[in-house]
């Protein structure tokens, strides 16, 4: 094959909310497509605006591409206009395969419209280590046979609707202390173990066919002791190949990522990754030092062999499923009515049943996701629900004189943050909340409720996303008298 390697290269394209939407990246796309990239990663935007995007994309490129996106927790995690679905921790939790499976068909067929024809799911990793600051409530749990059925049945209701599934983050993301947005992440777990439980959830999805699988940027010393990450490791990437048998598309997380680029330049490390057995690099900073370090390797740090089977990786994943958008216009009101009926169920009471509430309610946020490199999602979403619905709402004014005092607790597996626990400022807050409030709905993991002080009740919302911020409200609505 004579394809230069930038055809490995995914870069990101982001919505600019604040105007333009996607017109300060035209000089980007202009770029990579003359470049000969395999696809692109979107980040954000509307429904029209993301369609025609992809559509811009495709005619541009005049062969197939693969567009991809996070969309963990539906299409709407990314855009605007979609549908929302609870996170997997919730998914998880109601042990309703058929639910779980319908999330994926409802992600998938709703992603394919848009021309979106790669989602990064789903997330095949153990919620076992209760320190991880990333993975968390994006885990199905911490149990490997649940969480491998429902990746499973994810998968296949995703892939069944023409969207190309991809297992995350092999051989397992669970048991990091850190987050590997930040630092390269080392889990000393023994490789047997590793492969008896945190690779039971990968086994399933290959066996469900999945298409792609991510690998980690977390090294395994006792597997690979050249400390080297997953990505990057010939040792652990040819255990996917040849003794698990996977034949498919191999990719690395996204290279903004520190895990990435803790040993070695941008450039130097797609270089590393493509020799030790990836076949698509995520989100490159700059795909043209990335293109060009890849093709004067080849031959040399990557034999031709490597190179040449990396492409027909790509060829064939592109083939299969690069087309655009060939299914009917989703059933938006159908498919939010389903993510409703889902969140309200995952909804979880910890510790007591609390009183009767009365209006109006008197509403405070301890928001500990704020700060980072991107923004947070709307806190308001429960108040305005609240508010339609007729009920008062005095947003963070400590009025005890009448009404409830309700506090909302917001705390995300969030890139770069960091921790899992909440923040000094979360706990000081919460002291002096807590002891005037009749209920506290906490948008986060349920392992966090023993952080809350005090023993009054705790609502489990697992995820701050507008749609469990409505079911909180819808909740609470039926508690007011």
């Amino acid at each position: 094959m004579t394809t230069s390697l930038a055809r490995l290269a995914f870069p990101a394209l982001r919505w600019r909310p604040s105007g333009g939407g996607f017109d300060h990246e035209r000089a980007k796309i202009d770029a990579a497509l003359a470049a000969g990239v395999g696809g692109f990663i979107i980040f954000g935007g509307t429904r029209d605006a993301v369609g025609a995007l992809t559509r811009d994309l495709r005619q541009g490129a005049g062969r197939p591409l693969l567009i991809g996106a996070d969309l963990e927790r539906g299409v709407a995690q990314q855009v605007q206009g979609m549908t929302e679905l609870p996170p997997a921790a919730a998914l998880g939790f109601l042990g309703d395969l058929e639910a779980t499976r319908t999330a994926g068909v409802i992600t998938g067929s709703e992603a394919r419209t848009l021309g979106i024809n790669w989602a990064f799911g789903p997330v095949c990793d153990l919620d076992l280590e209760p320190k991880n600051p990333i993975v968390q409530t994006r885990s199905f749990g911490s149990e490997p046979l649940r969480v491998g059925e429902h990746a499973a049945a994810w998968l296949q209701g995703l892939q069944e609707h023409g969207v190309l599934g991809c297992a995350k983050h092999y051989p397992g993301h669970g048991r990091t202390l850190r987050d590997s947005h930040e630092t390269l992440p080392r889990v000393t777990t023994p490789r047997a173990e590793l492969l008896a439980i945190d690779g039971a959830p990968f086994e399933h999805a290959l066996r469900a066919g999945v298409g792609s699988v991510m690998s980690a940027f977390v090294a395994y010393p006792d597997w690979d002791p050249s400390g080297r990450a997953a990505s990057f490791s010939p040792i652990i990437l040819g255990h996917l190949r040849e003794a698990l048998g996977f034949a498919g598309f191999v990719v690395t997380d996204a290279l903004i990522m520190a895990g990435a680029t803790a040993r070695e330049t941008e450039p130097s490390a797609t270089v590393s990754a493509v020799a030790a057995g990836c076949d698509a690099l995520l989100y490159p900073e700059d795909f043209r030092a990335v293109a060009a370090a890849l093709d004067r390797a080849v031959g040399s740090a990557i034999p031709q062999t490597r190179a040449d089977e990396a492409l027909a990786h790509g060829e064939q994943a592109a083939a299969q499923w690069g087309g655009g958008a060939d299914q009917g216009e989703p059933d938006l009101v159908a498919h939010g009515a389903f993510a409703d009926g889902l969140a309200d169920r995952a909804l979880l009471l910890h510790r007591e049943d609390p009183p009767w509430l009365r209006a109006p309610l008197g509403v405070h946020v301890v928001d500990d996701d704020v700060g980072g490199p991107y923004t947070v999602g709307p806190r308001d979403v429960f108040h305005q629900t609240v508010r339609e619905a007729g009920v008062a709402v005095r947003a963070g004014k400590g009025e005890r004189e009448k009404g409830t005092s309700v506090v909302l607790v917001y705390a995300e597996p969030r890139s770069w943050k960091g921790r899992a626990d909440l923040g000094v400022r979360s706990l000081s807050a919460l002291r002096r909340l807590v002891p005037g409030a009749a209920l506290v709905v906490l948008f986060a993991h349920p392992r966090l409720v023993p952080q809350i002080s005090g023993d009054g009740p705790v609502l489990c919302a697992w995820h701050g996303q507008p749609l469990m911020q409505r079911a909180a409200a819808r909740w609470v609505l039926n508690r007011i008298r």
